[in-house]
């Protein structure tokens, strides 16, 4: 499916039936909206303005940018070159002035906000809610893409365990698996790749050091690719050598964690809340072993993943959020023992018109 902005935008303003049109301001940074309405995935776009409206689609951008804004639109967008800060402020003018209009206020500045409010429009409300809630269920191009994001991070997972040696840093293996992704056709990783060895593994979000691997360590890496915007967010554990004196709890630790997901990815279907299927996950992990690793899981089983890694909620304890088919979401319990180490297994989860599919 060809990418459509006005489809984008129309979901947009579905959710918002109290504003006149929707304003997507970049800054020096990219909204993530202006990504998901536009496609684009060239191009700086600083500063930048899209309006949404019901019946068309207008960029405002500069000399700089309008080229490969031209090249790149597509779904019925206009696109306004603007030379002079006049052309701005008579563009923004022409569009805000007596208009109820939303704005994403969970990305914009303060400073922008008031800016904004010098063009007299009639009310601006905050939407940031509903361009969330529109990104949520996926439609079948971005879909597409995210397959793509999530295949060549589950091929560079593959790869990287042929880098595993004795002495290797944390941070040598995290370049290693970025550098992997790239050859493999990742636009840049999702997030900071997160490697962990041994007792480091303990940490959910521990930042990769200068801690050397060796024999009988916990490998715990936690990384994902971008493909054209999309982001994969996948965890894999490894257990390196055989002769560790703690093998067999560490494999208890492993199978509790594998059984744990597959237990939660098979109760995931459409019409029940998120919070149910991190129940699932979770009692497991409590009640294993006797409950020798109750209290270890400490954090949601997972999140929405899209344009952002982090592109909504998901499976989290409080999720009253109800499935639906065409969301994706990761799946990625965990135990963790201070001193010990950790396990976490991550995918990311299609919610289909039956059940589920892992991408």
């Amino acid at each position: 499916m060809e990418h459509d902005a006005y489809l984008r935008g129309m979901r947009i303003l579905g959710l918002c039936k109290e504003v006149d049109l929707a304003l997507i301001m970049n800054t020096s940074s990219v909204d993530p909206n202006f990504l998901y309405v536009t496609g684009f995935s060239s191009g700086l776009f600083e500063y930048s303005f899209l309006i949404v409206k019901r019946r068309r689609i207008s960029l405002a951008t500069s000399v700089l940018e309008y080229g490969t804004a031209k090249k790149q639109a597509n779904g019925g967008m206009d696109i306004v070159r603007i030379d002079r800060r006049e052309d701005l402020r008579r563009f923004l003018k022409k569009e805000i002035e007596g208009k109820e209009i939303g704005i994403n206020g969970s990305f914009l500045p303060y400073s922008i906000y008031m800016s904004i409010k010098k063009y007299r429009p009639k009310k601006v409300a905050d939407i940031s809610a509903q361009f969330i809630k529109a990104r949520m269920v996926k439609d079948a191009g971005e879909i597409n893409l995210l397959r793509k994001a999530v295949s060549i991070t589950k091929r560079a997972m593959a790869r990287i365990k042929t880098e595993f040696r004795d002495g290797i840093t944390e941070k040598e293996l995290a370049a290693k698996f970025d550098s992997i992704s790239a050859e493999l056709g990742s636009d840049g990783p999702s997030f900071r790749t997160i490697v962990c060895f041994g007792r480091n593994a303990a940490y959910p979000h521990h930042s990769p050091d200068e801690t050397k691997l060796k024999d009988g360590d916990f490998i715990l890496i936690d990384a994902g690719a971008k493909f054209k915007n999309y982001s994969s967010d996948i965890t894999r554990t490894f257990i390196f050598g055989g002769k560790g004196k703690n093998r067999k709890e560490m494999a208890d630790v492993y199978e509790t964690v594998k059984e744990a997901q597959a237990l939660a990815i098979a109760g995931i279907k459409p019409g029940i809340k998120g919070k149910e299927i991190h129940k699932i996950a979770q009692e497991h992990i409590d009640k294993a072993h006797g409950g020798k690793y109750k209290g270890t899981f400490i954090h949601a089983l997972g999140h929405s993943v899209g344009i952002e890694v982090h592109d909504g909620p998901g499976f989290s304890p409080g999720e009253e959020g109800i499935l639906k088919p065409g969301m994706v979401i990761t799946a990625e319990p965990g135990i963790y023992i201070e001193g010990f180490g950790g396990v976490r297994i991550e995918d990311d989860i299609l919610v289909t018109k039956n059940g589920a599919e892992i991408l």
